[in-house]
């Protein structure tokens, strides 16, 4: 408070001025007619801003964190973001603090609040798995990993503040919305009505809703872009092997399950994927990103030139045999000049004329793994959890999970290795398909809207209607979205920039010159309970 005193007595020129600002800054005022602007002061800030009041002084780590605890305890009775919040969250801004204060070296998300995607393991904390009979509020068996995943283990030795686990569907098997969870729907902070996107619900409302600046989403087959999209922030769904994804509860962990970021904005996207992504002993899969990383961070490329002179493939029935909403096509048509505008060429429908939809639609789909990857998760949550393999998952429990039905009744061995072969011909073909395309138009990232009809109502039967799924996760190649404009109903529209494998430096890069020539992001006005 004290600071804040002497900050007004050096810029305010009268007392009037003086009370008007303090009456607008005040930050916790628990008063359910608040809106977002008037009752939060770090509504929409980001990782610079944020960095910059630390090092100014202008404000501690236990002040944000608890600024945004009192914001999540108005807002979290009316969008079921969370499933369980960290107890610890202000003991450990108090740590950063004092290693601030004590001229220590901090990681790069020092005092950063964030929050974690359910089915990311946290050590002490539950894994429901969205799921019913393992949730211990409805009478399920509690299951706690005994370590964090290796994510959650560099976000803590960057310094994040992880507020707390955000909902997700049973298994993370919807990109739409959460209902089948345990803790009921989460709803969608730009608008209540609207799904909020899945499986990543929770982490995408908290992010847009402004009760974190960060957040780990994880996809399958849409669940870090549909929710990105849906709730008009930025997702990174990166190249498969990029991050590590052990210690995940799995639905094709072997095959398409990546780990990736939602944020605000692109950078703040990108200086969080720089501290989640390269190898790890503990994922074998991740091998494959050495050598791949760019040496200067994946925060190297953001700047407002970066379309210029680049060249870009437009949506088209060669990609997917689906026709954009009226509407949709004149937000896309817009946005397209948008791209031309910032010095984009161009290139309509590339795919034309070669068999990539064809083999999307009639190859394998990778998730036949499920039962082997689920094996390996639950070997790997530590000889003190509840359940350590599939057979006891289902007998403790009593049920087959629903991400088994594809077995129809008749479960392999779980310690077998699956035959991916199928698996395997299918991302080859589709990589080739991507790459002879993109070389044969000097092509530098392919730019779709990442909706080709608006975002349905909660109320309704309807999915998402994604683009982009499942093409970028049978293939494995990135994707970024980012948001580009409204729907006359309010609900957001998106553009999804993908590309070649291990293109996510130049993809932000040119998604960061889009964002700051439009700057579409609107913060939603939250209601309370």
């Amino acid at each position: 408070m004290q600071r804040s005193i002497l900050f007004m007595k050096r810029h305010l020129s009268s007392i009037a001025a003086m009370l008007l600002v303090l009456i607008l800054l005040v930050p916790y005022i628990p008063a359910s007619t608040a809106t977002a602007a008037e009752a939060f002061p770090f509504e929409e800030i980001t990782l610079k801003q944020l960095e910059d009041g630390y090092t100014n002084g202008k404000y501690t780590t236990v002040e944000v964190v608890q600024a945004y605890l009192d914001r999540i305890k108005i807002y979290e009775p009316n969008y079921n973001a969370f499933t369980v919040m960290n107890p610890k969250a202000l003991d450990e801004a108090r740590e950063i603090d004092r290693r601030r204060a004590s001229g220590e070296k901090l990681g790069p998300l020092a005092g950063v609040p964030i929050v974690i995607k359910e089915a990311v393991d946290m050590a002490g904390f539950p894994s429901t798995m969205g799921w019913a009979p393992l949730s211990k509020e409805k009478g399920g068996i509690e299951l706690i990993p005994e370590r964090d995943a290796p994510v959650v283990t560099r976000l803590k030795e960057a310094g994040a503040i992880i507020l707390g686990r955000t909902n997700i569907p049973a298994f993370s098997s919807s990109g739409t919305r959460a209902t089948t969870s345990w803790d009921g729907d989460t709803y969608n902070a730009v608008d209540r009505r609207l799904v909020p996107g899945g499986s990543s619900s929770g982490t995408a409302t908290s992010v847009s809703g402004n009760f974190a600046v960060l957040g780990i989403a994880e996809e399958t087959g849409g669940s870090i872009q549909n929710p990105a999209a849906a709730q008009n922030i930025v997702g990174i769904k990166p190249s498969f092997g990029l991050v590590p994804n052990s210690g995940v509860v799995p639905l094709g962990g072997s095959t398409r399950d990546v780990i990736g970021t939602h944020a605000r904005t692109v950078q703040d996207a990108a200086a969080m994927l720089d501290v989640i992504a390269g190898y790890t002993h503990d994922d074998a899969k991740t091998v494959a990103s050495i050598g791949n990383i760019p040496v200067n961070g994946y925060t190297s490329k953001l700047n407002t030139q970066e379309l210029a002179g680049k060249r870009i493939g437009l949506y088209g029935k060669g990609w997917r045999d689906q026709e954009l909403t009226p509407e949709t096509q004149l937000l896309y048509d817009r946005a397209v000049k948008e791209l031309i505008a910032q010095g984009a060429t161009v290139v309509t429908d590339p795919f034309a004329g070669t068999t990539f939809a064809q083999t999307v639609k009639t190859g394998a789909n990778g998730i036949d793994s499920v039962i082997y990857d689920m094996q390996n998760y639950l070997k790997n949550l530590g000889p003190s959890a509840a359940i350590h393999n599939v057979q006891e998952l289902i007998t403790k429990t009593g049920q087959t999970p629903s991400i088994f039905d594809r077995y129809n009744g008749n479960l392999p061995n779980p310690d077998s290795h699956p035959d991916l072969s199928a698996f395997i011909d299918t991302r080859t073909k589709l990589l080739k398909i991507i790459n002879d395309v993109m070389d044969k138009y000097d092509l530098d990232a392919l730019v779709f809207p990442q909706m080709y009809k608006e975002t349905p109502l909660l109320s309704s039967e309807d999915n998402i209607g994604a683009t982009t799924v499942s093409e970028i996760n049978l293939a494995g190649v990135p994707l970024v979205t980012v948001p580009a404009g409204y729907y006359k109903s309010g609900s957001p529209f998106e553009l999804a920039f993908t590309g070649k494998m291990w293109s996510e430096a130049d993809l932000l890069g040119m998604a960061y010159d889009y964002e700051q020539a439009t700057k579409y992001r609107k913060a939603p006005i939250l209601t309370a309970k």
